[in-house]
């Protein structure tokens, strides 16, 4: 390494470190308390794992995000799984799950090759165990108009106005 390129790697690493002091103390004086973690499941342990393992085999995960992790390998504008049971109860869901045209039932800008697949042709258990899992995931109160400004502007690509 020459010597002026020694140099501005010196500068560059302190600069970094600057700016990281200088953030870490911004957020120690922030005032309020973390509010935490938005999203949460009303489902017991055991049934969330069990419906996990369907989220992952049906690839749900190539498009939706859940618990805020998106399979960043795809990048299909596809709405957050989180807080859906905010906007769905499981009755619906379940009908969703089972129509040979989502579409019909909630409309998708998305081009047709990324448009939800109908899952009417798995297993009906399959099927009920999602919606009550996908009905389960709830968001907290304070992150309620967040999620459904995220929610709206995905399914329209229109800005959410309250």
């Amino acid at each position: 390494m020459r010597k002026g390129e020694k140099g501005i790697l010196i500068l560059t690493a302190a600069i970094v470190i600057v700016l990281m002091v200088v953030q870490g103390v911004r957020l120690s004086m922030q005032k309020g308390k973390d509010p935490g973690i938005p999203f949460y499941t009303t489902s017991s342990h055991e049934f969330a794992r069990k419906a996990s393992v369907l989220y992952r085999e049906y690839s749900c995960r190539d498009c939706h995000s859940l618990w805020g992790i998106k399979n960043i390998m795809n990048s299909v504008p596809a709405p957050s799984l989180d807080g859906q049971g905010e906007f769905h109860d499981e009755q619906w869901l379940y009908k969703y799950f089972s129509a040979k045209n989502p579409q019909a039932m909630e409309p998708s800008r998305l081009k047709p090759k990324w448009q939800m697949p109908s899952y009417a042709d798995i297993p009906e258990e399959d099927r009920r165990m999602l919606a009550k899992y996908i009905a389960s995931l709830k968001v907290k109160d304070w992150y309620l108009e967040q999620a459904k400004k995220a929610r709206y502007e995905k399914l329209t690509g229109k800005e959410y106005k309250k």
